[in-house]
């Protein structure tokens, strides 16, 4: 806000430490939303399993502590316009087949504030 200019994840989020947490809460998201899924599909043990190995495997690489693998995200506000949270958009084959499409995690605040870098912990909204 008022700086005119689109914010980065490396920017927000300057320490490698941070994009480890971050990525282990999304890999969190994505996993029980893979076995609500397989669930639902009613899948037999076998096929479950290879299906949820696979998945997994690239929910795994797709969220590596790795700036670039968090590069497109927007924020989510609340009626006072503070950061509520990140949502955390992944193109398709980043964190899953391309049939699952474009997939998308919401970071609440809580997780990402104690890596903010301290110049843009203002703007987020405290639990």
């Amino acid at each position: 806000p008022r700086q005119d200019k689109l914010l980065t994840a490396g920017e927000l989020v300057p320490e490698v430490e941070g994009w480890v947490a971050i990525g282990a809460y999304i890999r969190e998201q994505l996993r029980t939303g893979v076995s609500v899924r397989a669930d639902a599909d009613e899948m037999p043990p076998e096929e479950r399993l290879r299906f949820v190995r696979t998945a997994g495997k690239m929910i795994d690489e797709g969220t590596e502590p790795d700036v670039d693998n968090f590069a497109a995200f927007q924020p989510v506000v609340d009626a006072q316009g503070r950061v509520t949270a990140l949502r955390f958009v992944f193109p398709p084959y980043q964190v899953g087949p391309y049939s699952d499409g474009t997939q998308t995690v919401d970071v609440p605040a809580a997780i990402l504030l104690p890596h903010l870098a301290p110049e843009y912990s203002g703007l987020f909204a405290r639990p």
